[in-house]
């Protein structure tokens, strides 16, 4: 296996490396070197994404040729291309023979890609991109609310009550404000029973790591009203299909006031 850069992290969810970032370890038997290639892999991934979706690369600036970027990380070419055809998947990049790898027009980035979501949300700040995924909540979270009032598990039921405890917990100090209320909306799609809904889990969670803050930071708190979010909670708990989808809706609908605000 070629052995990580000394530029490269290959710890997952970091951010832009820099010299230095990671600790060499020896080779702990096949299985560990499998994962640490899918860590490099991951790594290559993350890094490349951020330098496209902060437009490093442009018309003026191509994307560097396979072996290049070889060199710079200190990968085989199988390891790059892996990479390569990852960040292809999320429709950053497009490669055609003779033609070489080119990035793809914003307007084709895959947005639904918590990744390519995470990074546009980590470049400079654009209110409007916050806006339109809310937007998107609007359409989906009020009626995931109104499948969820119809069908959850006792399971699913228990997760929203333990989300709606830790919000209250949170009011106390006692529980993060942030996780707490991604927990709730968390709860609320998984509980639909929707396979297309509960596949977007991860998106929101990404997302609203970003707008919980700057709505709350527009109403001047650390924490979203318990009791608009409670409101839901009860509704679903409650069988009653209207109400859940009516109270998630204004719970929404409040946030995407203050993000036009």
């Amino acid at each position: 296996m070629t052995a990580t850069p000394p530029h490269l992290s290959v710890v997952s969810g970091v951010g832009p490396t820099t010299p230095g970032s990671i600790k060499r370890g020896r080779p702990r038997g096949d299985g560990f070197q499998a994962n640490a290639g899918r860590n490099l892999t991951h790594s290559i991934v993350q890094d490349l994404g951020r330098q496209i979706v902060t437009h490093v690369y442009t018309e003026k600036n191509p994307f560097p040729v396979e072996n290049e970027l070889c060199r710079r990380y200190g990968v085989s070419r199988p390891v790059l291309r892996e990479a390569v055809k990852m960040l292809t998947a999320k429709g950053l990049l497009t490669a055609r023979p003779r033609h070489g790898t080119r990035v793809q027009p914003e307007a084709r980035w895959n947005m639904l890609d918590p990744d390519v979501l995470g990074w546009l949300l980590e470049r400079k700040f654009d209110n409007g991109l916050l806006v339109q995924f809310t937007q998107m909540r609007l359409g989906i979270e009020p009626e995931a609310a109104a499948m969820a009032a119809l069908q959850a598990s006792v399971t699913q039921q228990q997760a929203l009550r333990d989300a709606i405890a830790r919000m209250e917990a949170a009011e106390r100090g006692e529980d993060d404000p942030l996780l707490s209320d991604i927990a709730f909306h968390v709860a609320i799609l998984e509980a639909s029973n929707n396979r297309f809904f509960q596949q977007l889990t991860e998106f929101v969670e990404t997302a609203l790591r970003f707008s919980i803050r700057r709505t709350n930071a527009r109403k001047g708190v650390q924490l979203a009203s318990v009791a608009e979010h409670r409101a839901v909670a009860d509704a679903v708990l409650n069988g009653d299909v209207d109400a859940a989808r009516n109270n998630h809706r204004a719970l929404i609908q409040a946030a995407l006031d203050l993000l036009k605000a």
